[in-house]
């Protein structure tokens, strides 16, 4: 009876507190902030223990080994959260709920944005204190905009749908920090850096390239869902993506030319 009482009580607080709408995007996003101390100073405890490697590198390229990990962490959580909600879930589907896909929103899914929020205030703020030294200023634009359009859609609610297809992006990030872990335990001769630049080309063509060219098709199909929302939101949803495309292709350039130097010197 007691434990039934407590599993009551629980849930009123879920349901009440945790997983309420006014709540939600404010609890997530300073959780998400905390999440990040909390894995930094994890994979600093470990990594120190761990990798012989850690202890030889210098002092800002262990606050970057920290900071990846920080953000590969997040890419794996907010890709699987992404591909849930474009693909599996009900939430954003047209044959199975009704009403404008534009406008639709969970507990769920804006606490999954409101997560990826805090991460993005966590890493700019790392970026700015030590900049340039864990990335120049197109990972501040970067990250700006990414943080503008996640944090607008998880407060109002609008355009969580291209908000996740864009996110889906982040699934590129694991091989593009796994490049520098390797680059810096003097791995870079290594098969495994080949093979890694293999795969982040091949990621990075379908997630970054393929996927935002879908989304604007998608986009231009439901135009008329897309003008139901406020201005800003219908500035976000094609300014931002097609920045990030523009540095996308630009960033694939520089995969694939590293990719080259790296092949042509194995031959």
């Amino acid at each position: 009876m007691a434990m039934k009482s407590y599993q009551n009580q629980a849930e009123v607080f879920l349901n009440g507190y945790l997983l309420n709408d006014s709540f939600v995007p404010y609890m997530s996003t300073i959780g998400g902030i905390f999440a990040c101390k909390l894995v930094y100073d994890l994979t600093q405890l470990m990594s120190t223990i761990y990798f012989k490697s850690y202890s030889n590198l210098t002092k800002i390229q262990r606050v970057e080994w920290n900071n990846r990990a920080i953000s590969t962490i997040h890419a794996l959580f907010i890709t699987t959260l992404s591909l849930y909600f474009v693909f599996i879930s009900d939430l954003f589907s047209e044959e199975r709920l009704a009403g404008l896909i534009t406008l639709r929103s969970s507990a769920l899914s804006t606490f999954a944005l409101g997560i990826s929020v805090g991460y993005f205030i966590a890493d700019i703020g790392m970026i700015i204190w030590f900049y340039p030294s864990l990335g120049g200023m197109e990972y501040v634009i970067h990250h700006l905009l990414s943080m503008a359009a996640v944090a607008y859609a998880m407060l109002t609610g609008e355009g969580q749908l291209y908000t996740y297809m864009v996110l889906i992006s982040e699934t590129t990030t694991p091989g593009v920090n796994l490049r520098w872990y390797l680059d810096a335990a003097g791995m870079k001769k290594s098969k495994t850096y080949i093979i890694n630049g293999v795969v982040m080309f091949i990621a990075w063509l379908v997630a970054r390239i393929l996927l935002f060219m879908y989304m604007f098709y998608h986009v231009y199909l439901h135009y008329d869902q897309v003008k139901v929302l406020h201005g800003f939101g219908r500035l976000l949803v094609f300014v931002v993506p097609l920045v990030l495309s523009i540095m996308n292709l630009t960033w694939l350039w520089k995969i694939v030319r590293g990719l080259k130097k790296t092949l042509a010197k194995r031959q």
